[in-house]
């Protein structure tokens, strides 16, 4: 068992912890809330004598901690995942734990293979994700198979598979007649987990009862009643009886309505007694974090406040995402649209026009003139450099040999080009090579 009378602990001018008194007894799981700055991992850290307290003591089956006989065989703890040296491996960590504790080696096999870390035990832990060192943190704190053990965090960084393993964990070894304590801000997880709760405030004690009796003080319960959609009238009589009857009735968004004040069964009689039906009739419980909620409301040091930007940078119309052009635009010269990088747009088809002049490089069209397609704006990039159209490699590649003769009928052919253009210029070195 736990136990702490009128602890006590000040950093200076800054007091963490004041005058908290508890008990942690065994074969339950006991839940250790309170927000963030609250004094709660200053308090697991007296308990573990890691600090020591201003006033006040913490004792481990009546003793402190650093005077109980081979420590890491009584308590066992999980304070913080991080604190493993990265180059050694998940064993190796448990290997000297266990060889600073006199526990044997093949102990060290055993609790990797409850944490699940088998597979990857001669890893180094540098590489193990936060979940992976969650679960080499527990398997630290179960070595020395203690009767105590401190939890700070533990499904940090689960998956839901490993948080379920966490819980069915805490929950055996407190049936085994163990003292489990465990800290967390995740409220829904500790309503399935934890019996009992000791919740602190700013340091002091504001709660030490069960996770039932903590609901219950702090939270109202309500009764959620339904009365047929297609009546609406009936709605509101049944509201007017229940008002009367000293009910207090709200509004539900889907149309219910939330009473307080009266008894279900007597929700029931007033609507018998008025003839109206009834398609739900209710109770309704608080859950934990609306009553954590309600608790430690003036207990709260960090506070967000809204964001006085918020709403200003309003999204515009015809508003297009970064890189996409907006609609209708078309580059200066030029009838296509700006193209998307990373994606091959071709331009659109070509239509019959006055003749033009093709872009550079590009075979003249025999017969008919048509439109050719424009080249980028200057200084915008090229993306269609590796098609024919735009005049680039893979245009010179399908590029005959020779143009093709013209039609005896129509004008003089243009002159042929294709030997002017396949022509390499002359590299000197060859000349100098053959000399």
């Amino acid at each position: 068992m736990i136990e702490a009378v009128g602890l006590t602990k000040r950093y200076g001018a800054k007091t963490a912890v004041y005058n908290l008194s508890f008990q942690v007894r065994p074969g339950i799981v006991t839940g250790f809330l309170g927000p963030n700055g609250s004094g709660k991992s200053t308090t697991m850290r007296m308990i573990l004598g890691l600090d020591e307290p201003s006033s006040g003591q913490v004792t481990i089956g009546g003793h402190p901690f650093r005077r109980l006989p081979n420590a890491p065989r009584q308590v066992g703890a999980l304070l913080d995942a991080k604190a493993v040296h990265g180059g050694r491996s998940a064993r190796q960590h448990l290997m000297c734990l266990a060889q600073l504790s006199g526990i044997p080696a093949r102990r060290v096999d055993e609790v990797l293979g409850v944490v699940g870390l088998q597979d990857v035990a001669r890893k180094r832990s540098g590489g193990f994700s936060l979940g992976m060192g969650q679960r080499l943190g527990i398997a630290g704190a179960l070595l020395g198979d203690p009767q105590v053990l401190l939890f700070d965090e533990p499904v940090n960084g689960l998956d839901p598979e490993g948080i379920l393993w966490v819980r069915n964990l805490m929950k055996q070894l407190a049936a085994e007649g163990r003292t489990v304590f465990v800290s967390s801000h995740l409220m829904s997880e500790m309503a399935l987990t934890a019996e009992h709760l000791i919740v602190i405030g700013r340091g002091q004690l504001l709660a030490d009862m069960s996770v039932n009796d903590f609901i219950a003080h702090n939270s109202a319960g309500f009764a959620r009643v339904r009365t047929p959609d297609s009546e609406p009238q009936h709605r509101e009589k049944l509201t007017a009886t229940l008002t009367e009857a000293g009910a207090q009735v709200l509004p539900e968004p889907d149309g219910a309505l939330r009473v307080t004040g009266v008894e279900l069964p007597r929700i029931s009689e007033l609507a018998h007694g008025a003839d109206i039906r009834l398609w739900e009739l209710s109770p309704h419980q608080a859950s934990l974090e609306e009553a954590y909620m309600r608790m430690t409301q003036g207990a709260v040091d960090y506070r967000s406040t809204a964001d006085q930007r918020a709403g200003l940078q309003q999204i515009p119309a015809g508003y297009a995402p970064q890189g996409a052009p907006p609609q209708g635009y078309a580059p200066q010269g030029g009838p296509y649209a700006q193209p998307q990088l990373g994606a091959y747009n071709p331009p659109p088809a070509p239509q019959q026009a006055a003749p033009q002049t093709a872009p550079q490089g590009a075979p003249p069209a025999p017969g008919a003139a048509q439109t050719a397609p424009q080249g980028p704006p200057q200084g915008m990039p090229n993306p269609y450099a590796h098609t024919e159209a735009w005049g680039g490699p893979a245009a010179a590649q399908a590029r005959p040999a020779a143009a093709p003769p013209a039609p005896a009928d129509s004008p003089a052919a243009p002159a042929d080009l294709s030997k002017r253009e396949n022509r390499e210029p002359r590299d000197h070195r060859d000349d100098e090579d053959a000399r």
